[in-house]
């Protein structure tokens, strides 16, 4: 069976497990995953094991009752929560030491909450065991499943050769993350999402409707000249699970970015960290944001006039921009609230913006930021040579802090 075809299977009878899922008792839940496991044929077990997480051995002894080639007391109904207790629940500290060890080196697709790793369930079991923990590969291997990770083979998509200190940025980061964070200072992702034509335009995706009564959509995606394009610029909260959501009406400058994180300060991270001196935020090399705009840094060391707050910067290095928290914490499960749906009004946006939560209790607001803003604004050598900037000893052109002009002077 092919690979595509099998992840095909999977997600299908999940989608059929997880409407009915609530509906039966546990004999029942054995027996539809055997019947399932029987229609699939050849590798049905395997499927159907990973699209429900019952067991072979459940889905062995279902099959075995379908047949009538057991002794089991048939009205025998084990109560809900009986049964041994999983390793993961009944020691929670066992999940965050795994998702320690694989968060530096965390990848995604943008559009995806799907994540992966690239260190083997072995060689993390092997480091959760001098931890402490007593856990086994497959062990490892279940909890990788139901954290949202999965195993993924290299595609041909780069161009250009990588930054020989890629990694070593990497873990740049996410040290200065975790310090940051250890001192209550807030720490935010910040980039632009894709801009979207504003109008009855085709969404990839379904949601429910009346049968035979789909929405009607343009059957080309000509921009309205009217209504134009949204620009989404998004500021995701690491600590707080929290994000603020800018929707521009004009260009995708540094001001307008600089702006959306003005807005997110005011707006909600005040109110999260009262007691702040710093601001760390974590971006990508290039867009408006990036380590080469000078505006960038102009509109930075405004606002931390403006604020009295030194704000550190951190660049993914070029390529990288996929591994931006935002893409995988906050813009995917945007892009799965509304898909399926036009994207008819800006008012439609910010509302399906707003409305978008997760099981771990994401919260987004959103408004609308209707200036405009001009593109090609110079910043010439006289005004950057009055940045009050501190540049890192490691990459300082990706590593940086602006701090108060007050500052500056009082040195």
């Amino acid at each position: 069976m092919e690979t595509q075809q099998k992840e095909d299977l999977i997600s299908q009878v999940k989608q059929r497990y997880d409407l009915m899922a609530a509906h039966l008792s546990e004999k029942e839940k054995r027996l539809w995953a055997a019947s399932e496991a029987n229609a699939i044929g050849r590798g049905g077990d395997t499927i159907v094991y990973r699209a429900t997480g019952i067991s072979r051995v459940t889905i062995g002894k279902g099959k075995k009752e379908l047949t009538g080639k057991t002794g089991a007391n048939k009205k025998r109904i084990r109560k809900t929560g009986g049964g041994r207790k999983r390793l993961m629940d009944k020691n929670p500290a066992l999940i965050k030491d795994l998702d320690m060890l694989i968060d530096p080196s965390t990848r995604g697709d943008p559009e995806s909450p799907l994540r992966w790793t690239c260190k083997s369930t072995y060689k993390l079991a092997e480091a959760l065991r001098k931890k402490g923990h007593s856990v086994s590969q497959k062990t490892v291997y279940l909890m990788l499943q139901e954290m949202g990770y999965s195993m993924q083979a290299n595609r041909k998509i780069k161009e250009g050769n990588q930054n020989p200190d890629r990694d070593a940025q990497f873990n740049f980061i996410y040290k200065q993350v975790k310090e940051f964070q250890s001192d209550g200072q807030p720490v935010i992702s910040v980039d632009a999402k894709k801009k979207e034509n504003i109008g009855q335009y085709k969404n990839v995706g379904v949601e429910w409707e009346p049968a035979g009564k789909p929405i009607g959509v343009n059957t080309y995606d000509f921009p309205d000249k009217k209504k134009g394009k949204a620009c989404p610029y998004g500021i995701y909260d690491l600590t707080r699970n929290e994000g603020w959501v800018s929707v521009g009406i004009s260009r995708d400058t540094a001001q307008f970015a600089v702006e959306s994180i003005r807005r997110w300060w005011n707006e909600m991270g005040c109110f999260g960290y009262p007691g702040a001196t710093q601001l760390l935020i974590t971006a990508d090399g290039g867009g408006s944001n990036g380590y080469r705009v000078r505006l960038w840094k102009s509109e930075i060391q405004s606002l931390v006039n403006e604020l009295g707050l030194t704000i550190s910067i951190c660049h993914f290095p070029p390529g990288t921009s996929k591994w931006n928290k935002i893409e995988h914490q906050m813009f995917s499960f945007m892009s799965k609230n509304w898909r399926g749906r036009p994207l008819d009004s800006l008012g439609t946006i910010v509302n399906l913006i707003s409305n978008t939560t997760t099981k771990k209790g994401l919260k987004i607001e959103a408004d609308i930021d209707d200036a405009q803003y001009e593109k090609g604004l110079r910043v010439c050598d006289d005004e950057m040579a009055q940045l009050n900037i501190e540049r890192a000893s490691f990459h300082g052109e990706w590593n940086y802090k602006i701090m108060p002009h007050e500052v500056m002077y009082a040195v």
